[in-house]
């Protein structure tokens, strides 16, 4: 299988370079090709903006969807954003890593999320109608792939419990799980997080790596999350509210996860 890697950390020798290293080894030595994009390393601009477009009038209105779309369809895409959407239509699997960073993931991640993530490739497909609103939640150009997040952050486990100062980990992450990777039809797995980073020694990044060997050799047996599929009848359309039978004693994050 493909695999390609997205690193955001910008010191080669932290946690994060490390269990990047490890990943694309254990990747490799189970027969998977991986390509990495390391953003720190690539200088990746982060910024969405005019240059993104490279056929665009300098005194033009930059709207960033519409630019974004126009650049995208009549292949006048700047060459870096071109490269990485061309990796993600390459990869059978892709795998964001970062550190959390404010409850998120850092900026430079997000800017490539931006930047690459165009109109009429990872947004603004299909069809929009009565019956259904656009190919998106399960469905789009990135259906049939699998996705992972590998995290590490600071706090305890338990600040990221169901009942931790921080809120659940699962919430902090639904925003990027469901939003910036079930959105355009990856299969989300479970999350591999690590916790307490600045308490890491010897043994405990050996049982790290057990633990995410065992993650990486199972990365096409493992179940992903279960999020409910936009246009399988579940919301109405086009309210993309959930129909009031749908699991009526819930609501929030919780209620889009069957």
């Amino acid at each position: 299988m493909k695999v390609l890697l997205v690193h955001a950390h910008p010191e080669p020798q932290s946690l994060n370079g490390s269990l990047r290293d490890f990943s694309v080894k254990r990747l490799e030595k189970a027969g998977h090709v991986v390509q990495v994009s390391d953003l720190y390393a690539m200088q990746w601009k982060a910024t969405l903006d005019a240059a993104d477009s490279t056929d665009r009038r300098a005194d033009a209105h930059f709207d960033p969807s519409l630019d974004s779309k126009r650049a995208f369809e009549n292949g006048t895409q700047s060459q870096d954003i071109a490269r990485e959407q061309d990796k993600l239509r390459w990869a059978d699997a892709v795998i964001l890593q970062f550190p959390l960073w404010w409850f998120s993931m850092p900026a430079i991640l997000k800017g490539w999320v931006e930047r690459v993530y165009a109109y009429g490739f990872a947004y603004g497909v299909g069809e929009h109608s009565d019956a259904r609103w656009g190919d998106r939640y399960g469905e789009g150009m990135l259906a049939g792939k699998r996705a992972m997040l590998i995290v590490t952050a600071g706090g305890w486990e338990s600040h990221y419990g169901p009942r931790g100062i921080n809120g659940p980990i699962d919430d902090i992450l639904f925003p990027i799980q469901h939003g910036i990777l079930y959105y355009p039809g990856f299969d989300v797995l479970p999350p591999f997080v690590v916790y307490r980073t600045s308490r890491m020694d010897e043994a405990r990044f050996s049982g790290v790596c057990d633990a995410l060997g065992q993650r990486l050799d199972d990365l096409w047996k493992t179940a992903p999350i279960p999020f409910r599929p936009q246009n399988a009848g579940a919301y109405r359309i086009p309210e993309l509210t959930l129909r009031a039978d749908i699991a009526p004693e819930r609501s929030g994050f919780a209620a889009h996860i069957v």
